[in-house]
């Protein structure tokens, strides 16, 4: 994983209510435990036809919006079945922050345990953004805030854990792999007392 401080992205509106886990990744695609290629399967059935050609009308393959790295969401994203390929196919497909009113609890654990920033937003901070895409903002994971085009910054919820990981680019176990002299450090005390 990357580390997370500070993000700025023009941002990609999906505007839908209820995206669940299927739409993210259909379950077609769930029979791998590897990252590797997932980002293709994002949203699949909305991205392409049965043929396997991209529907051209399909938001996510408008060339504008290539490379953009914040997805804004309509309410309760993320529900469904709980699925980490979800969270993988969207970070393989360049997503590493996903703002919404509402990020179903499942997912947004799924999502911080794998460097993908799950914010939840009041609902005017919400329906501005979706009446604007493309709106140029910015994320300060150490500050958590988002800040938006005409100067409001608007803080979010996350866990100090969490924060932590996101700002060293390192999952919990590579947290704990981090604090390898600590715990020596400790051990070795206890076997001197």
């Amino acid at each position: 994983m990357n580390p997370m401080q500070q993000l700025e992205s023009t941002t990609l509106v999906l505007a839908e209510r209820n995206i669940d886990t299927d739409q993210i990744i259909p379950a077609r695609f769930l029979t791998t435990t590897s990252r590797d290629g997932l980002g293709q399967a994002a949203f699949a059935d909305w991205r392409f036809h049965a043929d396997g050609s991209e529907k051209p009308d399909c938001v996510l393959n408008q060339p504008e919006n290539q490379g953009r790295e914040i997805l804004v969401a309509g309410d309760n994203f993320g529900c469904g079945s709980s699925r980490e390929h979800a969270v993988w196919a969207l970070t393989q497909f360049g997503i590493r922050v996903v703002i919404s009113s509402r990020v179903a609890d499942i997912f947004r654990a799924n999502a911080l345990k794998n460097g993908l920033l799950a914010i939840e937003v009041d609902g005017d901070t919400h329906a501005w953004l979706l009446a604007n895409p493309g709106a140029e903002v910015a994320v300060d994971v150490a500050s958590c805030t988002l800040a938006l085009p005409d100067g409001r910054r608007i803080g979010f919820e996350l866990d100090p854990f969490a924060r932590t990981c996101l700002l060293e680019g390192v999952d919990a176990l590579g947290y704990l792999l981090g604090q390898d002299d600590a715990i020596a450090a400790f051990e070795h005390a206890r076997e001197v007392a």
